[in-house]
């Protein structure tokens, strides 16, 4: 009769023990990034959390059989009667194990198509963040191209200011009178004598006016007879004094030696 009181406990045991849920301690788990994506993509709960609880009371439920087959093996080994003792019935607690089975192997996959929706989404989060890395890059690199583009232009815009400007001051009697003694005396050694009777000799001729024009067609300063003449000094000869003061020290150098010869021969003769 004790193996009978055994087993009746054993049995009050196994059904106390099968009907409860035993909840995780506290500390237990820890969520891994997964849970975390998949309760931040959902908005819930992560399931593999549903499926870990279901996993206590699976392991216990399982228990408990185990421990009622062995109880029932030891109780036939007896040799005692215990007929009047009722079967030990498991057929629903098997029912439950198998309904907690099916539970945790659905949660099991539903959460490995969460995970995978959400590798899914992170794999195209970052070919996007990729993408938009490339374009502000390419942005950058375009901006820093027109800004170059831009320093270019200014400089090349004050470069033809300045030139404008120097050309300006360069076709003013005084710039082309200062052009005339630089241009003496680096090419042909002439001094302050010479320029005196090139001054006096282009002040009868044009007054230093590169825009000077005769009649005749002799043009600019120097008075060149056709102007074109001038044009062997620089495609500018029209507009700039420069080239007409190049031309003309030439020319004197070439038929009259220095200025000085040139100017004897434009009073006695009226023409040089």
């Amino acid at each position: 009769m004790m193996i009978v009181g055994t087993a009746a406990a054993a049995l009050l045991g196994i059904t106390l023990t099968a009907g409860m849920v035993s909840a995780p301690a506290s500390g237990s788990e820890m969520p891994d990034a997964t849970s975390a994506v998949t309760q931040m993509v959902t908005g819930v709960e992560p399931l593999a959390k549903f499926a870990d609880d279901a996993a206590m009371p699976l392991i216990e439920a399982k228990d408990a059989v185990l421990s009622a087959q062995a109880l029932t093996y030891d109780v036939a080994s007896s040799g005692l009667e215990v007929s009047a003792a009722p079967p030990i019935d498991v057929s629903e607690l098997q029912s439950d194990i198998d309904a907690l089975q099916d539970r945790d192997a659905m949660s099991s996959l539903v959460v490995a198509v969460l995970t995978t929706e959400v590798e899914t989404e992170t794999t195209t989060l970052a070919s996007a963040t990729a993408a938009l890395q490339s374009a502000f890059t390419a942005a950058q690199e375009k901006k820093a191209a027109d800004d170059a583009a831009a320093a270019a232009a200014a400089a090349a815009a004050a470069e033809a200011e300045a030139a404008a400007a120097a050309l300006a001051s360069g076709n003013t009697v005084d710039g082309a009178k200062a052009t005339a003694q630089q241009l003496m005396s680096s090419r042909y050694g002439w001094g302050g004598d010479q320029f005196s009777c090139l001054d006096s000799l282009w002040n009868k001729e044009s007054g230093w006016n590169y825009q000077a024009y005769n009649p005749s067609g002799a043009t600019g300063i120097p008075q060149a007879l056709p102007g074109s003449k001038m044009a062997s000094e620089g495609s500018d000869w029209q507009t700039n004094a420069a080239t007409q003061i190049a031309w003309g020290l030439g020319y004197i150098d070439a038929v009259y030696g220095t200025p000085c010869s040139a100017w004897g021969h434009s009073q006695a003769m009226n023409w040089y």
